[in-house]
């Protein structure tokens, strides 16, 4: 399953919207996720599964990449 997951760059960083950045992972749970981006240092703001349609719409984006961790 793609997960999709917002972030700050630095794990002290307060959120703010204008600064959040997205990366896609695949993992079988949300835990799974975020025990595979521990080691990068981020402030995890929210993680959601991406399906169906949802994930479809998302891989027209340029942008979108998926981190096989």
């Amino acid at each position: 399953m793609v997960f999709k997951v917002y972030f700050q760059e630095r794990i002290n960083e307060v959120p703010v919207r204008e600064k959040t950045k997205v990366l896609y992972v695949e993992g079988e749970s949300v835990l799974d996720v975020r025990k595979k981006i521990a080691d990068r240092g981020y402030n995890v703001e929210f993680l959601q599964a991406v399906t169906g349609a949802y994930l479809e719409y998302e891989q027209q984006n340029e942008d979108f990449k998926v981190l096989e961790i």
